[in-house]
């Protein structure tokens, strides 16, 4: 899984089972014998874009090192009703015990994938970039960001601690615009960071105070409406970076590509996303 580290996925997985497993999978140590192995096949149920079939090799390797995963998708696919993503071969136990965390992430990280496909076709003919947000499963980011870029759109910033955003709140709370900017290129020089800054504006006329004060890497505009952000993208002239962001969905992207902005945050991609219906089933 590009871009993640194994031990980070390992760590969710550990944690994952450990949360389900508890004690121990007592229908199945009741019911199954210790050396039963079986065949099961992970079944497509819905139309979409299939991503977590490597984070399910993970687990069945962690679980059971001799099993035998037979990958017939790749990651990314676009899939239908009837699709085998793949095969498993292990201890029936262990295709018991990973089956709930398989499903679960599988069918959240595809639903992530499969939305995000459908953005990036609504503008795949347009200079934009379509980004992610914050909007995420709490410890899932890693896994919901990976999901996002399998459905051909791009990660934002991954936490509060690789890019400078400064939005509404921080503008209120520190006083202005120019101020929050000044602040944050003091705080940067006392502590040797160079990271983006992001400003967020609400209307032209603080668009105008950021242009006067400049210093930062982009400019978002937040819930513009389509004629003052096609004004405002003209005014910013290619100085800055420019984001729209605010009201974004599948009726509306196109729109605001159109405005000639260079990014679009969509938390939809994240925290609207739904699952794609997967299931596991041991053969007989």
């Amino acid at each position: 899984m590009e871009g993640i580290r194994d031990t980070e996925l390992d760590a969710f997985i550990i944690a994952s089972l450990k949360e389900d497993i508890g004690s121990g999978d007592h229908t199945s140590l009741a019911c199954i014998p210790a050396d039963s192995v079986k065949t099961a096949k992970l079944l497509v149920k819905d139309d979409g874009v299939i991503a977590g079939i490597a984070f399910a090799r993970r687990v069945f390797r962690l679980l059971d090192p001799e099993s035998k995963f037979s990958q017939l998708l790749p990651d990314g696919s676009d899939v239908k009703y009837g699709d085998i993503a793949f095969e498993i071969q292990a201890n029936t136990r262990v295709l018991l015990q990973a089956e709930r965390l398989v499903l679960n992430t599988m069918q959240r990280l595809s639903g992530i994938a499969t939305i995000s496909s459908r953005f990036a076709t609504e503008v795949e003919d347009l200079p934009v970039t379509i980004l992610d947000t914050r909007k995420t499963t709490p410890l899932m980011r890693f896994l919901e960001k990976w999901a996002v870029r399998i459905g051909g759109c791009d990660n934002y910033r991954d936490g509060l601690y690789d890019w400078i955003m400064i939005k509404d709140n921080h503008v209120d709370g520190c006083g202005s615009l120019t101020q929050a900017i000044n602040s944050v290129h003091e705080y940067m020089a006392q502590h040797s960071l160079k990271l983006g800054i992001t400003v967020e504006v609400r209307n032209l006329v603080e668009l105008h105070e950021v242009l006067d004060r400049g210093g930062v890497t982009r400019i978002m505009l937040d819930n513009f409406e389509i004629p003052i952000m096609r004004e405002a993208v003209a005014t910013i002239h290619k100085r800055f970076e420019v984001e729209a962001s605010g009201g974004v969905n599948l009726k509306t992207v196109r729109k605001i590509a159109e405005t000639g902005v260079d990014y679009i945050s969509v938390g939809a991609l994240t925290h609207s996303a739904g699952c794609l219906d997967l299931s596991l089933k041991i053969q007989k």
